[in-house]
C-alpha cells in the first residue's frame, strides 16, 4: 500500500513539472513572438490583439502581384545647411521573394522566401554647386506581423559617400560606413524598437495597423545621417487623424507628417518634415515638403533603352 501511494505521489510530481516546463516554453514562445510583432500598439504601448495575421485580399494580390512596380514622382524641398532646396523624390514599391536567413532578393520563389513589400525611396537636390543623391531601401513582409527584415540606405555628394543597412535577426545587426571620422566604420547591435523606415510600407498595406501612442521609434537612416544623431530608438508620439499619420520626436525636435489616400491602395499623397537645418547656434527649424506628381505602374527593370526615357517625362523627372 505504501508503495502504491509512492508511486502516486512520484506520478503527480512529475505531471507537475512536465505542466511548469510546458508553462515556461509557452512563456518564452510568446515573449519572442511579441518582440518580433511590428508592434501595433495603442496609446498604453500594448500589442493589439484584433490586428491578426490574414491573408492578403484579392484587391491587394491584383494590385501587387500583377508583376509591375508603383513608382510616384514627387515635388521635393528640402531643407539642407539652413535653407530649402528645390529638387524631386520618388518612391517605388513592388513585391519580391526575398530569402530571410541571407537577407537578399530571391532569385526564384521557393519554400525558403518570404513575399516582402519593398520599398526605395529616392531623393536629389543640388547643394549649391554640387548634388545630393539619397537612396533608402525597406523590405517588409506582406504578413504585416514582422519587423522589416532588412534596412539599406546610401546618400551621396562631391565630400563624399556613406552607407548604413541594418539586418533583423536575434537583434538588429547594424553596419555603417562613413568618410566622416567621428563616424568611420561602425557594427553593433540594437534591441529591436519600431523602424520609421518601415511605417512607409506598412501603410501601405494597412494604415489601421500603424502603431499609435507612446512610442519608441528608430528614426529613418536618412535623418540619423543628415543630422548625424546616433542610429537608435527615441521616444516618440504618433497619431492618426482622419488620413494624416505623424511622428513628434521631442528630443529631436523633429516632426513627420505623411498624408495618405484612406482608400485602396493608400497611395501617399505627401509628407512633411520639420527638423533643424544648419549648424549650431544658426540652425534653425526648416520645413522639408514632398507633394506628389504622379502616379504610374511599369515593369520598369525592362524599360531600359532610350525610347523608355519618355517615361520619365511623364513622372515629371525631366
Amino acid at each position: 500500500m505504501i508503495q502504491a501511494f509512492k508511486k502516486i505521489i512520484k506520478v503527480e510530481i512529475a505531471f507537475y513539472i512536465i505542466i511548469a516546463i510546458l508553462s515556461l516554453l509557452t512563456s518564452c514562445k510568446k515573449e519572442k513572438a511579441s518582440k518580433e510583432l511590428a508592434l501595433h500598439t495603442t496609446t498604453n504601448n500594448t500589442v493589439n490583439e484584433d490586428l491578426k495575421l490574414k491573408e492578403p485580399s484579392q484587391e491587394f494580390k491584383n494590385y501587387w502581384y500583377a508583376g509591375q512596380a508603383e513608382i510616384s514622382s514627387y515635388k521635393l524641398e528640402q531643407a539642407r545647411y539652413g535653407e530649402i532646396r528645390s529638387g524631386h523624390a520618388v518612391l517605388i514599391y513592388v513585391t519580391e521573394d526575398f530569402l530571410p536567413n541571407i537577407q537578399v532578393k530571391a532569385d526564384r520563389q521557393n519554400a525558403n522566401s518570404v513575399s516582402v513589400l519593398k520599398l526605395n525611396a529616392t531623393k536629389k537636390f543640388n547643394t549649391g554647386i554640387y548634388p545630393y543623391s539619397i537612396m533608402q531601401s525597406t523590405f517588409y513582409p506582406v504578413s504585416n506581423n514582422k519587423h522589416a527584415v532588412k534596412i539599406s540606405s546610401s546618400m551621396q555628394e562631391w565630400c563624399g559617400h556613406v552607407y548604413a543597412q541594418l539586418n533583423n535577426k536575434e537583434q538588429f545587426e547594424i553596419m555603417s560606413h562613413s568618410y566622416f571620422e567621428g563616424e568611420a566604420d561602425k557594427s553593433f547591435n540594437l534591441d529591436k524598437a519600431i523602424l520609421e523606415n518601415e511605417l512607409w510600407t506598412q501603410l501601405r498595406i494597412d494604415p489601421k495597423s500603424l502603431p499609435t501612442g507612446d512610442l519608441e521609434i528608430i528614426p529613418s537612416f536618412e535623418y540619423n545621417r543628415l543630422r548625424h544623431v546616433p542610429i537608435k530608438a527615441y521616444k516618440a508620439l504618433a497619431t492618426m487623424q482622419e488620413n494624416i499619420y505623424s511622428i513628434s520626436y521631442p528630443e529631436l525636435n523633429r516632426t513627420l507628417s505623411i498624408t495618405f489616400n484612406p482608400n485602396f491602395p493608400h497611395d501617399i499623397l505627401s509628407w512633411e518634415e520639420h527638423f533643424k537645418s544648419g549648424f549650431g547656434a544658426n540652425a534653425k527649424v526648416l520645413k522639408t515638403k514632398a507633394t506628389k506628381l504622379k502616379t504610374i505602374k511599369s515593369a520598369y527593370w525592362g524599360k531600359n533603352t532610350n525610347k523608355d526615357e519618355i517615361l520619365r517625362k511623364e513622372l515629371h523627372l525631366q
